[in-house]
């Protein structure tokens, strides 16, 4: 396919087990300031789920489900934790691979979620001889096979709702809240990542029923300091706004299960949406529906992508206090 003789999944990475937690975090947040009491915290909720973060078995299945449709050897390497990109490159030179195109479990332009990415890719590279040159694939947020899973997941999840409600409930897209000052540089001209997620939003949405259906597009997962502003609204606090009979919760700024979308959609916000008597239901992920599936050989096909301008998508400036 193309001119790779592999293909490299790159993805966040997650803990495993109980001890794996702390160090998982502490990767994360490296150098970022966060405070012992809020990694305490989001530990608290890897324990809760024995101390497993979905997202590396859903790796595993990804590339399980991919293997047959695509005619390259498939490599996993994550940016937080085992199996390391650095590790995953090491092995790829001594296999022997020169070139590789990498699919990364992210579908959308940001610092955090694609510029990270890449700096990373590079770090790793950097670090091992004769590693092969990795490029990184295109976004993916409108492809056709991004569409069409999470409008079948979407289909599926209203399916679970009262017969009477389906057809007046509401959607509410989420995606992982940014730093207000990472959303407003995302992407060549600024503002890509909201962009995009409404875009993605408005495809599934005329997927699902033709276009005919509310929609919102709101955020999760906000972490930092309370000061420094952040996407909003949070998702919580629009379920307790919403007017609607029922809400589909569509977690489109995931591929996959994240920690994030286990406990901060199927515990916090499902709670949030018990107590006041609001009927809800979440749409899985892509995952490994067929169609994401083969979106994968179908981004291999496609001409080789322009590379990102080094200036595209800048960290975000880091505040004090």
């Amino acid at each position: 396919m193309g001119n790779y003789d592999a293909l490299l999944v790159v993805s966040f990475g997650g803990p495993e087990k109980p001890d794996d937690v702390m160090p998982f975090l502490e990767n994360v947040v490296r150098g970022r300031g966060i405070p012992r009491e809020r990694l305490l915290e989001v530990e608290a909720h890897y324990q809760r789920f024995g101390g497993a973060s979905p997202i590396n078995q859903q790796c595993r299945d990804l590339i399980a489900a991919v293997e047959p449709t695509v005619d390259l050897p498939v490599y996993w390497g994550n940016r937080n934790w085992h199996p390391y990109l650095e590790d995953t490159l090491r092995r790829m030179a001594s296999d022997g691979v020169r070139r590789a195109a990498a699919f990364v479990t992210s579908a959308y332009s940001s610092y955090s979620a694609c510029r990270q990415y890449i700096d990373d890719i590079a770090l790793a590279r950097a670090a091992v001889e004769g590693a092969p040159e990795v490029v990184k694939l295109r976004h993916y947020f409108d492809h056709p096979g991004f569409v069409a899973a999470m409008a079948d997941h979407t289909r599926e999840a209203l399916d679970r709702l009262p017969a009477g409600l389906r057809d007046s409930a509401r959607l509410v897209f989420t995606a992982h809240s940014i730093p207000t000052s990472m959303a407003v540089t995302a992407g060549p001209g600024g503002g890509a990542y909201e962009a995009q997620l409404r875009r993605a939003a408005a495809l599934i949405t005329a997927e699902v029923s033709g276009g005919d259906r509310e929609w919102d597009l709101v955020w999760q997962s906000r972490s930092g300091a309370p000061h420094i502003p952040w996407l909003e609204p949070d998702v919580c606090d629009h379920l307790l706004e919403v007017d609607a009979p029922a809400v589909a919760l569509v977690p489109i700024g995931f591929v996959s299960d994240h920690m994030e979308v286990v406990y901060d959609l199927d515990v916090e916000a499902a709670e949030t949406a018990r107590k006041i008597g609001l009927p809800l239901v979440r749409a899985s992920t892509a995952g490994t529906h067929p169609r994401f599936v083969s979106m994968v050989g179908e981004l291999l096909a496609e001409p080789e992508p322009v590379a990102c301008a080094a200036t595209c998508c800048p960290a975000p400036p880091r505040r004090r206090g």
